[in-house]
Parts: structure tokens; sequence; C-alpha cells
């Protein structure tokens, strides 16, 4: 969950060579070729901005969040680069008390709606537990859980949302908790109005339908929190199918010392999120977590999103949970161009992937961390990630490389 307030508080096929031909920043940030990484920034704990850091990011990022009270920023990101798309964070899931002060709402909120608004005028929309209780976050103070199959509630909130984005400029909005556990937030507890997964992930589809209608008419995109989207059979497709695209904020890397392997809910569930959203026009943001230079993380990461991606996905690691303050780092890696895809990704030995392009070529062991290297001839020479020339590489469980072609 990625959660925010006004103070700073938490929100695909083979692999072959990479060509080290550089796209300008300012290109990136216009239009993704296939072959070349896009990245994004999450901005969502209110620290200040330089203008020196907006002239900079502003080109090279190709998706900028911010909250709903940062249309100043939105409007320096824009004079930087036009191109570049900015959302608003929104809650889809909660109103916050501490957002309402002396029995009035903040201007700009972190959710659709109002808590003081909803407890005056519609109280029926909080979500209640087996005792009748309103359920709230659990961690959270001020978190509360609202009811996203009730149709009046969906109906206030895309009304809201809609016209307080368009106000401020926003060229879409980012969808915070897309939840997919009924006892989400109070383990151990659904409500009685959905008693299972399987309802209550029925209520966020049709809020979620709710969403792309009132969106699409008002001409919003939408990218959705659809985190464990993997540990659910179809779930990612299921919320996907309303939307622009998904974030998966738990990408592979969930620490330096948690690498994700590959089995039925692991590597290849996740590489597939990208595949599901690219046939289908819409973008995928994953967010690997890592520490600070950890460029074995980084790397298996990279790669892996190449194993699928034609030029819609985009990344960035976090080294701290919600850790959203400055932009991420920025690797010489983001600058290389692959050229095009030469098909899809393969198995060279078990869960050992390969993925070729006209100017490069991916590779990733998908094995678990501590298995023994697998040696991968590359057929031809390429220049790896430290400006070596190679012709085959060793990779041990959970890592990858990307390899450049003089072409």
């Amino acid at each position: 969950m990625l959660e925010k307030t006004g103070k700073i508080r938490k929100l695909f096929l083979p692999l072959t060579v990479l060509l080290a031909t550089v796209v300008t920043p300012a290109a990136q940030a216009e239009v993704a070729p296939v072959g070349r990484t896009q990245s994004f920034w999450l901005h969502l704990n209110s620290t200040p901005v330089s203008d020196e850091t907006i002239a900079v990011e502003a080109k090279r990022r190709a998706h900028v969040v911010l909250n709903a009270w940062e249309g100043d920023l939105l409007r320096k990101l824009k004079a930087a680069n036009p191109a570049v798309k900015v959302y608003v964070y929104k809650d889809l899931s909660s109103t916050r008390s501490y957002a309402c002060k002396n029995g009035k709402d903040d201007a700009h909120l972190p959710t659709g709606l109002g808590y003081c608004e909803v407890r005056a005028n519609n109280p029926g929309w909080f979500l209640k537990g087996k005792n009748g209780q309103e359920l709230e976050y659990a961690g959270y103070d001020g978190h509360k859980q609202m009811d996203v199959g009730n149709a009046d509630y969906r109906k206030a909130w895309v009304n809201s949302v809609v016209e307080t984005s368009k106000a401020t400029g926003f060229d879409g909005v980012f969808l915070d908790n897309a939840l997919y556990t009924c006892d989400a937030y109070h383990p151990g507890e659904c409500p009685p109005k959905y008693p299972d997964n399987g309802a209550f992930q029925e209520a966020y589809k049709g809020m979620l339908a709710a969403v792309k209608s009132g969106f699409k008419a008002a001409g919003l995109l939408s990218v959705g929190n659809l985190t464990n989207a993997r540990m659910h059979a179809g779930g990612w497709e299921a919320y996907s199918a309303y939307l622009d695209g998904g974030f998966d904020e738990w990408w592979l890397a969930f620490s330096s010392a948690r690498l994700l392997e590959d089995y039925q809910e692991g590597w290849s569930r996740q590489v597939a999120e990208i595949a599901s959203n690219e046939t289908q026009g819409k973008m995928t943001w994953v967010q690997p977590h890592f520490d600070v230079g950890d460029t074995r993380a980084f790397r298996y990461a990279l790669a892996s999103l190449f194993m699928t991606t034609t030029g819609k996905a985009a990344i960035a690691e976090v080294a701290k949970t919600d850790g959203y303050a400055d932009p991420t780092a920025w690797h010489p890696e983001y600058d290389w161009y692959l050229g095009h895809p030469a098909g899809a990704y393969r198995a060279v030995a078990d869960k050992v992937y390969r993925r070729d392009f006209t100017c490069g070529v991916a590779l990733v062991n998908a094995n678990p961390t501590g298995t023994a290297p697998v040696k991968v001839d590359v057929q031809r020479t390429y220049t790896d990630h430290d400006g070596k020339a190679v012709n085959s590489v060793s990779l041990p469980g959970t890592s990858g490389v990307l390899l450049r072609a003089n072409c």
C-alpha cells in the first residue's frame, strides 16, 4: 500500500544482446521505443523539489505521480516537458479522518471523498465488520475502509476525482489499494457483505468498471496498484481490464536478501503481468525493492522486465518502503537501446531464460538464490554492464544481465 498525507507518511519473451545507442532523455519521456527503458517517479512524501531536479526529471521520466496538493509542482513539470505524464494519487478504498479538521475536509485529499462529508451525509458507505464496527486499515491511523461495492459510493468517488483532477490539470490518476483479499488490512476478518475473496473481488471489478467509464469520458488515464495479483490466478488480468495500466509495488525483489525465483506464483507470473498488459496496449509500472548500489538485484529486475516488454513497461526501484521523496537512481542502462525483439523469451536451461533483440540480449537465471551458476554461450561478442567484451556469461540463481551489440 502507498499511504500518503500532507506529512511525510506512507503510497516476456527470450533474451539476447543490447545495443549501446543512446536515446536522449527528452526523447525518452516523449516516446519509449521498443528496446528502450522507461522509468517513473513516485513523489508522494511532499518533500521539496528543486528547479534543477524538475528540469532533469521531467525530461527523462515517462510518468510522475504527485499528491493532490502539488499542483504547482505539476505545472513546473509540464513547463519543463509538456510530454511527461503526471498523475494524482488517490486511494480507491478509504477515507482519511486526519484529512478533516474542525469538521471540514481538506481542499486537496489523498482519497476520492472526504471523511467528514461521508460521515455527515452517507455513513452507510463505511465498510462494516462482523460486529457492525467500521473497518480500519490496521497499522494506519485514520484510514476508514469504504464499501466499494456500493453504487452510490462509486459514483460519488468517480465524480469527485474526475472534477478535482481535471481542475488541477493532471493527466491521470494513480489508484492505490485495488485489493484482492476480503481481510486486507484486518487479517482474519472479512466483512459480512463480502465473506470471501470472490465476492470481494467482484465488488472491486464493479468499482473499476465505474472508474473506466468515468475516466474515459473525462480523458483521464488510470493506473492501479495491483500488488499481490500474482497470488491470485487471473487476478492481474481481471483488474487491469478496466485500467490503462497496472503497478506492481513488490516486483521480483522484496529486499536485497529476497529475490523472487520462478515457481507457480513467482517469477513467471510477475513477468507475465507485463506481457498481458502490452498485448492490450497498456502500461505496467514495476517497483523492485533493494538496497542502494545492489547491482545484482537491479540487473535481475531489469533483465526480467525485458523478457516481455515491447516498450510500455517502466521501472523504478525503492530502497526503503514508502521512500517516495527524491527520484530514484538513474542507471546508465536506462540510456541503452536494444533494438527490436527477435521473438519471445525462451528457456535455454532449467529456469534460465533468454530473449534476443536486434542489438542486444537479455538473460535471466530465475532459479533460487544460492543455486549453482549456469553458463550461457551467446554465440557472438557483446559488451556487458561493466564494459567488458564477452561471448558467454555465468549466471547464479536470481541474477540477470543485459548485453549490448556493436550495431
